[in-house]
């Protein structure tokens, strides 16, 4: 007997990826990526439940691998405001930052009203990292990749990011970051992300441009960050996230 709640996988797909069931009507669960940001239907039939348990998110700091000498300086990290149209992900995200004892702004917003809502929360939180998420999807029928109305929410993403370029046009003042699963890549860069999902139009992980953005709050302003490095840092690697040379947003001063 399946259940809401329970961790599934599907049949059909080999059991790739696990997930939650958030809903059931009709013989159908309604089902959501345990750590993909996936959104998925499917018949009761098809699901088989499985033990797996979430992962330790605080286990991905390590292999960031951040090194601050606290012993004669101290650091003013960068704020971030994470846009998600998924509270589930959304306070998931939170408690990673905290967990690095990063403060950032959270706000859960449908995919479709993020335009209109960013503008406020930019001029209330002033932040140097905004991330613009949710759920996404790249429909193959469709035949185009190219085309943004082959995107469930590619178009809503990049309205909210070329918002966010009225309000401060600077790359390195406002790091953008955007995407879910299958994003159109090539068009959030366009419209003015940093870092954008999906090259290879895969599924990327709940945090994967969470761990981008914890990176550029912990490095130096006047630091580079490795590109290649921080993007193989992320679960999907260089297949789920892309982005341009960008620099830290963290402040050191002295004494401590």
């Amino acid at each position: 007997m399946i259940n809401v709640n329970d961790i599934v996988t599907r049949k059909k797909y080999n059991n790739d990826i696990y997930f939650i069931v958030v809903k059931i009507e009709n013989n159908i669960a309604y089902l959501e990526g345990l750590n993909e940001r996936l959104c998925a239907d499917a018949y009761l039939d098809d699901l088989v439940i499985e033990k797996e348990t979430p992962e330790d998110d605080s286990s991905i700091l390590d292999r960031l691998d951040i090194d601050l000498d606290r012993n004669n300086y101290f650091y003013i990290p960068g704020k971030i405001l994470h846009i998600d149209a998924d509270n589930n992900y959304l306070n998931r995200c939170l408690k990673f930052y905290k967990s690095a004892g990063i403060n950032a702004y959270g706000v859960y917003t449908k995919e479709e009203n993020m335009k209109e809502k960013i503008k406020k929360y930019l001029n209330d939180i002033k932040p140097d990292i905004v991330i613009i998420t949710g759920h996404d999807a790249y429909y193959k029928k469709k035949g185009d990749k190219d085309n943004l109305s082959s995107y469930k929410n590619s178009k809503f993403f990049c309205e909210a990011i070329r918002e966010a370029r009225k309000y401060e046009s600077s790359y390195e003042k406002l790091k953008i970051l955007a995407g879910a699963c299958q994003s159109d890549y090539e068009e959030l860069i366009r419209a003015g992300a940093n870092f954008a999902s999906s090259p290879k139009r895969v599924n990327i992980h709940a945090l994967d441009l969470s761990i981008i953005a914890l990176s550029i709050a912990l490095t130096e302003n006047t630091k580079e960050l490795d590109l290649i490095n921080i993007l193989n840092k992320t679960k999907c690697k260089i297949d789920g996230i892309g982005g341009i040379k960008t620099y830290g947003s963290m402040h050191v001063g002295y004494p401590r």
